[in-house]
């Protein structure tokens, strides 16, 4: 039995340092060590060229208006190019970016979002390469506010924030992703304000481009470029006030088949990609690579040796019949939330969902494999 209370402990404890023991350690941290220095602000009347990319695959519905909030960003015109790579795209996408006045736009085979990004950094011709999902809004001011954070030398990737609009909140089994995304975002404000943050956001993010990196067509940006800028010498900040929005996934069924996607994606970089390796990681980074990604990762199975571990002991101890009895109705909150539609239930449904799209991704990818390609998510457009 000792054993089993052991498991039991290290799983349970485990999980609750890492979604609440982890935010405790970096707030205390961030009181306790001095600010770092401000970067120095850049001639306001001399900013660097920028070039700003958006991939897309058959975006009809929307790149119109994507480059339309391109060109109005502020932004001096002759320093701003806007480029639309076309992914294989079998619609009117291409027809429709130039009508819209993007100043390149390239219709490449079909390849995945990886690789029609790097071919639009190799005929780019800014200084800092921006990046953009196609649903995407850019307020106005977001790329100056990207652009800055390059004032100082040391940052060679910077992510900015994205607000999730929930395209019909009276949905009875509407997606909670944004209670989930404003404690993300609280997170990598303390990642980047003590050292650099563990993953970004497709929406809104830039590079210079001397510290772009070519990645695995399978291996996305949002996790890969923060912890390989980090090995490679510069820093990955978080700008918070560089805003953008997008449309949520509507339901919580919507965002489970959203995360299982991408974690198929992530599993290749946490595995093989070089995010478990040490190397080149400063002390503080690798406690939040561990803490923020590793633990994270590992969430659904330290859930299931928790829960076996107490099955197990419920027999012998009633506070593991207890500690039981608390899982067992968190699990039961997933399919009772349609039924009745209260915010406790819908949270506990979407902790549960998104903890299983972790496995549910590590599954697909050791099944067979992840495709390059990708699809636009449902209802997000």
């Amino acid at each position: 039995m000792l054993a089993w209370e052991v498991v039991f402990w290290l799983c349970a404890g485990l999980l609750v340092y890492a979604q609440i023991g982890y935010p405790l350690v970096l707030a205390a941290i961030a009181r306790l060590r001095p600010a770092r220095a401000p970067a120095p602000a850049p001639a306001p009347d001399e900013p660097p060229t920028a070039s700003l990319i958006v991939a897309a695959y058959d975006e009809q519905a929307v790149i119109a208006r994507k480059v339309a909030n391109a060109l109005a960003l502020d932004y001096p015109r002759d320093r701003l190019e806007v480029i639309v790579a076309s992914d294989g795209s079998s619609d009117e996408t291409v027809r429709a970016a130039r009508r819209a006045g993007a100043d390149l736009v390239l219709d490449l085979p079909r390849g995945g979002k990886i690789r029609a990004q790097d071919a639009a950094v190799a005929q780019s011709r800014g200084e800092i390469v921006a990046f953009s999902d196609a649903n995407s809004t850019w307020e106005p001011g977001a790329l100056r506010l990207l652009v800055a954070a390059f004032a100082d030398p040391r940052v060679g990737y910077v992510c900015g924030q994205v607000r999730f609009v929930l395209s019909d909140p009276t949905h009875p089994d509407s997606n909670q992703e944004g209670l989930y995304w404003r404690y993300e975002m609280a997170l990598r404000a303390l990642e980047s304000k003590l050292a650099s943050i563990t993953a970004g956001n497709g929406a809104i993010y830039a590079t210079r481009r001397a510290s772009y990196i070519e990645v695995d067509p399978i291996m996305g940006h949002d996790l890969s470029f923060p912890f390989k800028m980090v090995k490679r010498g510069w820093r990955a900040v978080y700008v918070p006030q560089a805003r953008a929005s997008e449309k949520m996934v509507p339901s919580i069924e919507g965002e489970f088949a959203r995360k299982r996607r991408m974690m198929s994606h992530t599993w290749p970089i946490v595995l093989r990609g070089g995010l478990l390796s040490p190397r080149g990681y400063p002390p503080l980074y690798a406690l939040m690579i561990a803490s923020h990604r590793v633990l994270r990762y590992a969430s659904p199975f330290l859930h299931l040796g928790a829960l076996a571990a107490s099955a197990v002991l419920a027999t012998a101890s009633v506070v593991y019949g207890v500690l039981l009895a608390l899982q067992v109705v968190l699990i039961l909150a997933a399919p009772l939330a349609p039924v009745v539609p209260l915010r406790p239930l819908l949270v506990a449904r979407y902790y549960v969902l998104t903890t299983a799209s972790v496995a549910a991704g590590l599954w697909d990818w050791l099944r067979h494999g992840t495709a390059a390609g990708w699809e636009p998510a449902e209802g997000t457009r």
